[in-house]
């Protein structure tokens, strides 16, 4: 549908553009889904159907059309209306004071943002202690480093001045309070539950929406409640901020495509956001990240890279077929990974069955 209408709206250069467009963000997304699936399972099925409606108006609409609007009308100081006769001018990346041009030029806060988001949500996770490892020469030595007390914010914080101090000439202060922002929704965002007795229990439910909200948790769907009430809210709200965090490379690197924002929302919102969201549904459906453990931690990797290459952006281009690339090939190492894991229990188990048979 999404082709059809960019065909109708600007003939054939519309529709490859569309394609190019949607091809990028899948390629991008399968690091998302997965994350999103480790989240979404532990909702019911209404919160479920609130994510595939109302998380999609948030995806299509709010991140790629809205948040560009905002970026550049709060850039370039335009009211809301100036700001969609701006974009719907379609002027040139290079030109400056065009739409492309100030949303490139917001670039590195974005990046900041968006990067130091994703870095603390992959350092967390890799910070855990856990008894399954993908990656065991890397993984057990970054939770022993996780033993160490806000050694994440401590990291991320590092990589951050770094960042900044590569930025180009009067970017830096931006880059270091957009980063501390990122670092301080991340924070707030994985902590709301501390602000709700959910259960009734006088117990706070924090840790248990920390736990699923990362992805740390690791069980099987089969017999797990599913959060409800103000304990579903949270995880949906943890859900859009990282579903938001994983669209502004996506967005930024479709103005380098084109610069027309009715092709940006068909491309990434129509064809891109609801994959993912078809992906992530597939997966809690099918259970797979159950019955391939280590998608998990592919997917956490192809997050740690992506925030490397948000955070390098600042200062350097980085083609965003490489961004693809690196996520697709962390996802699909960890899958084979886990199928060979698994034909080797199954191996290990089958003499076991034939010796109680016998």
């Amino acid at each position: 549908m999404a082709l059809v209408v960019a065909f109708f709206y600007g003939g054939i250069e519309a529709l490859i553009l569309c394609a190019i467009l949607g091809i990028l963000e899948v390629s991008l997304s399968f690091d998302n889904a997965v994350v999103n699936a480790r989240i979404l399972e532990k909702m019911s099925e209404f919160w479920q159907k609130i994510f595939l409606t109302v998380g999609i108006l948030i995806a299509v609409v709010g991140m790629r059309i809205a948040f560009p609007l905002l970026i550049v009308g709060v850039t370039a100081n335009l009211n809301p209306v100036q700001a969609i006769q701006l974009a719907l001018e379609k002027g040139d990346i290079h030109t400056e004071g065009t739409y492309a041009y100030l949303l490139h030029d917001a670039h590195p806060q974005i990046a900041a943002f968006g990067g130091v988001f994703l870095l603390m949500l992959f350092l967390d996770f890799m910070f855990e202690e856990r008894e399954l490892h993908w990656l065991k020469w890397l993984e057990k030595p970054l939770a022993f480093v996780g033993r160490l007390h806000g050694a994440a914010m401590a990291i991320a914080m590092i990589i951050l001045v770094i960042s900044a101090t590569m930025a180009r000439p009067g970017k830096e202060v931006d880059v270091l309070i957009s980063g501390i922002l990122g670092m301080v929704t991340y924070l707030l965002v994985n902590g709301l539950g501390d602000l709700f007795d959910v259960d009734g229990d006088g117990d706070s439910d924090a840790d248990d929406i920390e736990a699923e909200a990362a992805a740390i948790a690791r069980k099987s769907n089969k017999g797990v409640g599913k959060a409800v009430g103000k304990a579903a809210f949270m995880l949906f709200l943890y859900l859009e901020v990282i579903d938001a965090s994983f669209s502004f490379d996506g967005v930024i690197g479709a103005f380098a495509i084109t610069s027309d924002p009715i092709i940006i929302a068909l491309g990434l919102g129509l064809i891109g956001a609801i994959f993912v969201r078809s992906l992530t549904v597939f997966l809690v459906r099918e259970g797979t990240l159950d019955d391939f453990e280590y998608l998990d931690h592919g997917a956490h990797w192809a997050i740690g890279a992506l925030s490397i290459i948000l955070l390098l952006t600042i200062s350097i281009e980085v083609n965003e077929v490489i961004t693809g690339v690196i996520g697709v090939v962390f996802i699909g190492a960890a899958f084979w990974s886990s199928v060979v894991r698994n034909k080797r229990l199954a191996a290990a188990e089958s003499p076991k069955v034939d010796q109680l048979t016998s």
